[in-house]
């Protein structure tokens, strides 16, 4: 009796590790872990992104820092900048086409800039996205801003994914989002 317990013990496990065999990662799966979040804060990759709160132009109040739904992207620009220029049609159609799973913030360093200039660029380039204003250039000097633009590909947990200085073609600028999105 005690031998056919034993068998059919064996049996059991025997069937079991095949079927987790044929889920796909196996037993590795039941025991995968999960990489823990940075516990710093920072103005690069891998890091916390550093939170603001900053107004918009639309009035309303946005707030960056911690875990959120979605990813968010923040673009540092001023309106004399002309790579600033060249980018704004594309940030829009990408705010556009990802709306649902990622944040896009333009966020006008209004220190290095002047209030209607920035209205009248909104204005020309019809931004959809919501345009938050750096007025003293905190938020800015935060991310360590040395350039505009300055894009910020932060990941739903908070952590920043990527610092851009500079613009990008398109194809890759979206590749990006498309990677900090699956995150």
């Amino acid at each position: 009796m005690k031998r056919n317990l034993y068998i059919w013990f064996v049996a059991v496990l025997l069937v079991g590790f095949a079927l987790a065999q044929n889920a796909g990662d196996g037993i590795a799966a039941v025991f995968k872990q999960e990489e823990p979040l940075p516990t710093e804060t920072g103005s690069r990759a891998g890091l916390l992104a550093p939170g603001f709160s900053l107004t918009a132009m639309d009035g309303k109040t946005y707030n960056v820092g911690g875990a959120k739904d979605k990813a968010i992207f923040v673009n540092f620009w001023a309106s004399w900048c002309e790579p600033c220029k060249q980018e704004a049609p594309e940030l829009n159609a990408l705010a556009a086409k990802y709306k649902d799973k990622l944040d896009v913030y333009g966020v006008n360093v209004t220190s290095y800039d002047k209030l209607k200039d920035a209205k009248a660029f909104v204005d020309e380039y019809k931004l959809t996205f919501p345009i938050l204003l750096d007025e003293d250039g905190a938020t800015y000097a935060k991310y360590n801003g040395v350039a505009f633009p300055t894009n910020v590909l932060i990941d739903a947990n908070g952590v920043i994914q990527e610092v851009i200085l500079g613009i990008l073609p398109e194809e890759e600028l979206e590749r990006k989002i498309k990677e900090v999105i699956k995150k």
